[in-house]
């Protein structure tokens, strides 16, 4: 009787969506303008940038009335989540590393909400919980956002962020005993924490005004030193910069300690780079290059030499190395020089340097000697995602990770004495990976540049253009996209779906040619890319219009608010994730100015404004169009990109969308940020709401 039922509630709520548009509540109008460059440009919905208003608590509230109570008559709900939770349930573990005789490493038995902290010193045997931090919140919404063992390993410096917020707070425990500390320090942003001696390096900012916190401009970061058992307000400055308030600072150390590097960055991209010999008395810094264009990242030391990773005269990146005593680009060598693959992470480990290349956005390792000689290729389980190895100097044996789309996180062992892998882990995931196809094929852009694009399906599939599709893509900020496992997606491929992966121009794919390919004035080179995209997969038959959900998170989600808006008709679902959706404004937030290396930004210039303006998805809403469904995502911690991006977009979209035949919602969750730290059970739930939304529009069953 159930199987009847069913499919009869989804034909009569199909009937009735179909029949009359969505009333959306109305969203209060305000009279701002501004004036750039001489052109007027309305912001009617500013108001909404005020996260502490109630007005703006109540918008919330009403539209996630709205979006929740549609949601919830979807059809296959129950069943969704139902088999979400099913995939997530399985042990999940991390790359084991070592420290002072230690080892340690991350586990989730399954549904935790957040992963453990494990140590021992016999990874054969059972191991010790060092941190739980399902124990620091009721509801998993407190996250560790990093740690550090001290050389002794007696004590774990840990950093913790609530709700999702970028914000950090760092606490110190005690190994032996289990005490903690009474250190604890705040107002801690993008930073890690460095131990040396009888401390850390950390980076942070001076404390926001109260209420600013989610949203104003973060400025003036500085590096400290924090001595163990002292004040916060007693640490240590070591470097900032008065003048300049939107300079940013990280600190980071050799393995032996020996060297403080400080990189020093306006944006994201592109970094200055400094270090200071810890063994000299009185030592001061020593500037290793003083230009914000290029990448420096220190890999570690050998003696005086520093080994640093760039892309300075090498958009692939090569390896070089810098005698510490002689310091000036004259005397630079090259250990590993650029190839026509991007090198990616140099890890020193077995007295060898251990080489990640990505080739066609996928892993490949190399093993060389200190002086770039080529030692022997790892042989890889596959054609995926390989993290850094984890491995010391002086020791023979190192952990990585695999991963592909078919094929979940696995732990392998390497000996470098007899170059093989052992299996460590492998999770057990209650699907079949032998049921699945990966592909990667490549396609032709507007401009004819030449498009990687991973697909996966189960085997056997009919290119009949009927089948529902998932675009998935971000191109941006030089970030690359390699195979991963998805639990989630799992449970759209095993019901008929397909999902494409695109490499667009903006991304690190092909080096820094291709990221810059994708930035400023060349942005629309990236949403030409993904417009390709789709129109090969419904040339190729895997899909058609009617068929096609594109998602994105981030500048993704910039990304598909930009392509829904210039080609509505082609895509049947949008689902824009945490997006980037004002363009004219996005630098006035939190760390939004860093992002005008890829972006640029409305003051620069007439031409750079009007190229914003022009693609801007808040600006470049339509009245009397046809947009796809849309299912936007955002959350009210979220200081990355903040809410406000979303909210001003969906306003727009619902007021010159209000005859849409198909639902504009927003969802908006509660006590999360931009994505990093999210309890399992918060992913779950939002996963079955995107999923029903899909499904359900894509005309899927189950």
């Amino acid at each position: 009787m159930k199987r009847v039922i069913i499919p009869f509630l989804a034909l009569t709520f199909m009937m009735s969506c179909s029949e009359k548009p969505i009333q959306y509540p109305p969203t209060k109008k305000g009279d701002v303008k501004d004036t750039i460059f001489g052109t007027v440009v309305e912001d009617p919905y500013r108001w909404l940038e005020d996260d502490n208003s109630t007005e703006t608590a109540e918008w919330v509230k009403i539209q996630n009335q709205l979006t929740f109570g549609y949601l919830e008559k979807l059809p296959y709900r129950e069943q969704i989540k139902t088999r979400l939770t099913e995939l997530w349930d399985y042990p999940k573990y991390g790359t084991p590393f070592k420290e002072a005789g230690k080892y340690f490493f991350y586990k989730n038995n399954g549904l935790q909400n957040q992963s453990v902290l494990y140590m021992t010193t016999d990874l054969a045997a059972e191991p010790t919980v060092l941190l739980d931090p399902n124990t620091l919140s009721d509801d998993g919404t407190i996250a560790l956002a990093g740690i550090e063992i001290s050389n002794d390993g007696k004590y774990l410096i840990y950093l913790v962020a609530k709700s999702g917020s970028d914000w950090n707070e760092i606490f110190v425990k005690n190994i032996e005993t289990g005490e903690m500390l009474p250190d604890h320090l705040q107002w801690v942003k993008f930073s890690g924490a460095s131990w040396c001696t009888d401390g850390f390096y950390y980076s942070a900012y001076d404390k926001p005004e109260a209420g600013s916190e989610l949203s104003k401009a973060n400025e003036f970061q500085k590096v400290y030193f924090h001595k163990l058992g002292t004040e916060q307000s007693a640490d240590q400055l070591i470097v900032s910069d008065p003048t300049n308030p939107k300079h940013m600072f990280g600190a980071g150390l050799t393995e032996d300690k020996r060297f403080l590097v400080v990189s020093k960055s306006i944006g994201t991209h592109g970094n200055a780079l400094d270090f200071k010999d810890l063994s000299k008395k009185n030592s001061g810094f020593v500037n290793l290059m003083n230009s914000y264009e290029f990448e420096f990242n220190a890999v570690d030391n050998l003696g005086d030499d520093l080994y640093v990773l760039t892309n300075y005269k090498a958009p692939k990146y090569r390896l070089v190395k810098i005698n510490s005593n002689k310091p000036e680009e004259v005397n630079w060598v090259d250990v590993i020089p650029e190839k026509n693959d991007v090198l990616q992470s140099v890890s020193t480990i077995a007295g060898k340097l251990v080489v990640n290349y990505m080739t066609d956005a996928h892993s490949k390792t190399e093993v060389y000697s200190y002086d770039g000689v080529l030692d022997h290729e790892v042989k890889l389980p596959g054609i995926g995602t390989v993290s850094a190895f984890s491995g010391k100097k002086d020791e023979d044996i190192a952990f990585y990770s695999y991963t592909s789309f078919n094929t979940p996180g696995e732990i392998y062992k390497y000996d470098f004495t007899t170059k093989e892998s052992t299996l460590h882990f492998r999770p057990e995931v209650k699907f079949n990976p032998e049921e699945y196809e990966v592909k990667q094929e490549f396609y032709a852009s507007k401009d004819g540049t030449k498009v990687p694009m991973f697909i996966v399906h189960k085997k056997g599939i009919e290119l009949n253009g009927k089948n529902p599709t998932l675009l998935y893509a971000y191109g941006g900020f030089n970030i690359s996209l390699t195979p991963s496992f998805s639990a989630a997606r799992i449970s759209f491929l095993e019901n008929g779906g397909v999902y494409a992966m695109a490499n667009l121009r903006g991304g690190g794919e092909y080096g820094e040619e291709w990221h810059l390919a994708g930035t400023k004035l060349k942005k629309q080179n990236v949403f030409d890319d993904f417009i390709s995209a789709a129109e090969y997969l419904i040339s190729q038959k895997y899909t058609s219009s009617e068929k096609l959900a594109i998602q994105g998170g981030s500048n993704g989600g910039l990304l598909v608010g930009a392509v829904t808006n210039q080609r509505p008709e082609l895509f049947k679902v949008a689902l824009p994730q945490v997006g980037v959706m004002d363009m004219l404004r996005f630098h006035k937030f939190t760390i939004g100015w860093a992002w005008a290396g890829d972006y640029g930004t409305s003051a620069d210039s007439e031409e750079m404004f009007k190229y914003l303006q022009n693609y801007s998805p808040y600006h470049t809403i339509k009245k009397g169009v046809a947009y796809p469904a849309v299912l936007a995502t955002t959350a009210d911690h979220d200081d990355r990109v903040v809410p406000a991006h979303t909210f001003k977009y969906m306003a727009r979209l619902q007021e010159y969308g209000a005859g849409n035949k198909l639902p504009l919602l927003v969802r908006i969750d509660a006590k999360a940020g931009h994505g990093a730290g999210k309890p399992t059970a918060k992913v779950i739930e939002e996963y079955t709401d995107v999923w029903s939304f899909v499904f359900y529009h894509l005309g899927m069953k189950l």
